[in-house]
């Protein structure tokens, strides 16, 4: 498949177009496809398709969209996140991406730039007018006029000006604000001798770029004039007079990858004079200059330099006079003819670069106040920096920080060095360069030791790498360890300190406030030094004040991290697993409100930073990565009790956010504790939070084997309040196993002990079990009347996630009771509010119920809508008992449509789904609407549907069988 945005959007598949009609539709798709590969959070797809009026129903509307793109696109073409969305698409199957592959690869081949601006059929996206597509594709316009520019210099240095007046006329006409296109019509018909009509071209500029813009035409606009006026040759465009000097050194002949930012750069360089490169140590900064340079050659035919100014070597880093004078020397410059004194030299210097298009490379450049001298003032000229330090003193340029390789890329990069064998095992070899972090340097010594040893498989070389590849990376006098060295080298000593420190940092991700737990630093002096750190790129800061270190650095850093005395390790580890466990409590106790929490730890001596983490709203979600890690490591040194309390009070905003892996990992490992610590009352609470997981990820035997040993517990503890709770959640349980009637007597029996303590917030909770319940027995009106009572407590205490999952139960039972018009107002006010107060669980039955509701009215596309929306918010949050709702509400949409083949799908994916999980009720379900949809095609499968649909509904002792009878007795006629 096919897709086109260099003009209006167009998709294809096998040359066949395939029609994305509906305009929401085409700008989700676009905004898409003009950021290949990214994932495009919600909110910016919502500002595209609706600016500033989005509807509170924007984001259901929006999964919509991509639900009907999912059914004209191939199914795994868009990926969900849980930031947005994003497009799988390869270069060669999206122009745009063939179109920056052959202009990036071009260089002084015509051809590729015609084949490039062939693939145009007119401006980018034509047609579609969202603000966020426009601006985006506005770039791509921009890289066409730069390729048209490029293609029409190298034809008029082939001498073929007579063939190009036309078209460039035309362009001109369409592009009157482009200097330089009109530059190439001068010289064009300058050099065919039509000296009036390229003065004329010149006024039109200049009368142009006056109305419009209130500038004069730039330098070299005016130099042409100049000489057409004065009748002087006018050189072809690349070429310039005089001797050559090329000194780069020799480049890889194996450079792979970066295309993406080679065409950055190489665009770059049209629109400044300074390129800087920064990177981490081996991450081919040097490399990827020199493939610049090669690419840009041709329009710098005058010089061509390289210098290492020694930044990050054994050595002192290069002086800037010492730097001048080599540069000097390049050039040919003699001795006698340099005067004395840096701001002299420096002045030569850049007169002697006026004179000429150079392109100088920088190397390893240590600070911007060493590069600063070195610059020329020519625009003629282009100079690239490589540091592994950000050089935030050099203005004007273009910055580019250097990632490591991309995994295909690595392995693609492994390949050309080592050879058949790469492709011979994928899998080690991806393995392989993963253990090297995708980082160049080490793929290269790695790959240089497999060039080495014809004999070994690359397994071979994966096996010796172990769990730490740093000592194996390593080829004679190079070696990643070394390069490490010297950026932590030369750190000052507080740095060096700390980046020992983050050697011991159990978490992959961290922030400024951590950091300053683990080092006992200010936050301030911690922020300071980590921005350090970011700048000479021995960390990296993936989003603002995100912090990780690339995963050999890691390795580097705990090498180091283990030179820390034993007992200064362990007093840091306490201070960052405090301060989390402290922020935590204080941040569950806002989250459980009048749920009886008690305990936590002793209040420490960084309540500083305990108050910086609990008003940052981000912080549960930005450590809970970081959660296991921190668990593992309190066992490690002993703070078992911190261990398992950590898991505690972090449970229930896990349960919330549907992180049911997370919450089960995090909880079985604080049980685990828990139980080595001997707490009676931590063991029972875990119990129950760790089923709670089980619960939500549909293991409800686990669920039950958990809840009975925190029963066991409470009940020998005396604790009246902890038996009611696990009793409520056993029944919880026992109703999603098909249990219904058992789950109601365990329900009551905890309603009966909230109620005989008063507990206002615990009787709210039995309420919504009670009513969850009698929703499954089908009594609408008493289960219509727990939920009313659930919120009438959810607004006392306060809950708002219990308010939200209340206002569901209210919708479902007036929906039983047939009040629709109710209904849908009540379930649109809970898509807003579950997004408002970021309760996940209550949106996706929400949106099924709105399903249920165009059900009833009769309008099963609309309904088909509102099911796919479920199903696809059900999944991204493991909500599987939701998708089996959704699914068999889409099924009876297509039954109502009269699409026979797709319900019969449907509810066949709905039974599968539903047996996977165990959920016996929506089974019964799935077989009873087959059962109705195969009644006139198959009538002999429809009654063994509707049998095992009856026997389900008759051991559940639930409605149902009424209505299944009506459908059997009708196949009885």
């Amino acid at each position: 498949m096919r897709f086109g945005i260099l003009g209006p959007l167009v998709v294809t598949d096998d040359g066949r177009e395939i029609a994305i009609t509906a305009g929401r539709d085409r700008t989700v798709l676009a905004l898409l496809l003009l950021q290949p590969g990214r994932i495009v959070g919600v909110e910016e797809l919502i500002d595209a398709v609706w600016g500033d009026d989005s509807p509170v129903t924007a984001r259901g509307q929006l999964q919509t969209c991509v639900s009907r793109l999912r059914k004209a696109l191939p199914w795994d073409v868009i990926r969900t996140d849980p930031a947005g969305y994003g497009i799988a698409v390869s270069p060669d199957d999206l122009d745009a991406g063939l179109f920056t592959r052959l202009t990036t690869r071009a260089g002084t081949d015509p051809e590729r730039y015609r084949q490039a601006l062939a693939l145009w059929r007119g401006p980018a996206l034509a047609g579609i007018e969202a603000r966020a597509v426009r601006r985006l594709a506005a770039v791509l316009d921009e890289q066409r006029g730069n390729a048209v520019e490029e293609w029409i210099d190298l034809e008029l240095t082939a001498g073929r000006e007579r063939e190009l007046v036309a078209e460039l006329t035309g362009l001109v006409e369409a592009y009157p604000l482009r200097e330089r296109l009109r530059a190439q019509l001068m010289a064009a018909l300058h050099r065919l001798g039509r000296r009036a009509e390229a003065l004329a071209e010149y006024r039109r500029a200049r009368k142009i770029l006056q109305e419009r813009l209130g500038i004069q035409p730039g330098p070299e606009l005016q130099d042409l004039h100049r000489r057409v006026l004065t009748g002087a040759d006018e050189p072809a465009p690349g070429q310039a007079g005089g001797k050559t000097v090329r000194s780069l050194p020799r480049t890889v002949g194996d450079f792979t990858g970066r295309d993406e930012t080679v065409d950055r750069l190489v665009r770059a360089a049209a629109q400044t004079t300074l390129l800087t490169v920064d990177g981490m140590a081996g991450s081919g900064k040097t490399t990827l200059a020199l493939r610049v340079a090669e690419l840009l050659a041709d329009a710098y035919p005058d010089a061509q330099l390289f210098l290492d100014l020694q930044g990050h070597s054994e050595g002192r880093p290069l002086d800037p006079a010492a730097a001048v004078l080599a540069l000097l020397r390049q050039l040919g410059v003699e001795m006698d003819r340099v005067p004395p004194g840096l701001d002299a030299q420096a002045g030569l210097w850049r007169s002697e670069l006026a004179r000429r298009r150079a392109l100088v490379i920088l190397d390893n450049a240590a600070s911007s106040a060493q590069v600063l001298p070195l610059l020329p003032a020519s625009p003629s000229n282009l100079v690239v920096v490589t540091s592994r330090r950000r050089l935030l003193g050099l203005d004007g340029g273009h910055p580019e920080s250097l990632p490591v390789l991309e995994e295909a890329e690595a392995v693609a990069l492994l390949g050309r060095i080592v050879g058949e064998r790469v492709a011979a095992e994928p899998e080690a070899a991806l393995d392989l360069v993963r253990r090297c972090g995708c980082l160049p340097l080490a793929i290269r010594l790695a790959g240089s030791r497999l060039a080495h040893r014809p004999r070994w498989a690359v397994h071979d070389l994966v096996g010796r790498l172990g769990e730490s590849a740093l000592p194996e990376l390593a080829a004679e006098d190079r070696s990643v360890v070394n390069a490490f060295a010297l950026s932590y080298g030369q750190l000052p000593e507080p740095d060096q300190q700390l980046f020992r420190l983050l050697g011991l940092h159990p978490a992959d991700r961290f922030g400024a406030v951590s950091v300053a737990a683990l080092a006992g630093l200010s936050l301030t002096r911690a922020q300071e030094v980590l921005d350090d750190l970011v700048d000479v790129n021995l960390i990296e800061e993936p989003a603002p004040n995100v912090y990780r270190l690339h995963d050999l650095v890691r390795q580097y850093a705990v090498q180091l991290a283990e030179t820390i005395p034993l007992e200064r390790r362990r007093v840091a580890l306490a201070q960052l697993i405090g301060l989390h466990l402290e922020a935590s409590t204080e941040l569950n106790r806002r989250i459980e409100l009048g749920v009886g929490f008690t305990g936590g730890p002793q209040p420490r001596d960084r309540p500083e930073l305990v108050a910086r983490a609990v008003d940052d709203p981000g912080w549960m979600e930005d450590q809970r990565p970081a959660l296991l890690p921190l668990i593992r490591a309190a066992a490690e040194i002993g703070a078992i009790t911190d261990g398992w309390m950590l898991a505690r009070v972090t449970w229930r905003f896990l349960y919330e956010r549907n992180y049911h892996d997370d919450m089960i990992a995090v909880q079985e490992l604080g049980l685990s504790l828990a139980r080595e610590d001997g707490d009676e009352r931590g063991i029972a609470t875990l119990n129950n939070s760790l089923a709670s997981g089980y619960y939500r990820a549909g293991q409800y035997a686990q669920a039950v084997e958990r809840l009975t040993e925190t029963l066991t517990h409470e009940v020998r503890l005396g604790n009246a309040t902890g038996e009611a709770r696990a009793r409520y959640n056993l029944g919880g349980v026992l109703q999603r196993m098909g249990r219904p009637h058992e789950a109601l007597a365990e329900i009551q029996r905890a309603y009966d002990l909230m109620r005989a303590r008063q507990d206002l917030f615990g009787l709210a909770r039995c309420n919504s079990g009670l009513a969850a319940t009698r929703l499954l027995l089908g009594r609408w009106p008493e289960a219509l009347r727990s939920a009313r009572h659930t919120l009438q407590a959810a607004v006392e205490t306060g809950d708002r996630a219990l308010a939200a999952s209340s206002l569901v139960a209210i919708s479902e039972a007036r929906l039983g009771l047939g009040q629709t018009a109710q209904v849908e107002r009540v379930l649109m006010s809970v898509l807003w509010f579950s997004r408002a107060i970021g309760f996940a669980s209550a949106r996706p039955e929400a949106l099924h119920l709105l399903g249920l509701v165009e059900l009833q009215r009769d309008h099963p596309q609309a309904a088909t809508e509102w099911f796919l929306a479920a199903l696809d918010d059900a999944r991204g949050s493991g909500d599987w008992l939701t998708v089996a709702h959704a699914e068999t509400g889409l099924g009876r949409a297509a039954w109502a449509r009269g699409d026979n083949e797709d319900a019969v799908q449907r509810l066949g994916q709905a039974l599968t789904t539903s047996r996977r999980i165990r959920a016996e009720l929506e089974e019964g379900r799935a077989l009873q609407w087959l059962g109705a949809c195969t009644a006139a095609s198959d009538p002999e499968a429809a009654r063994r549907y509707l049998w095992r649909a009856l026997a389900i509904f008759d051991r559940m002792g639930v409605p149902g069988r009424g209505e299944v009878e009506r459908v059997l007795a009708g196949l009885d006629r």
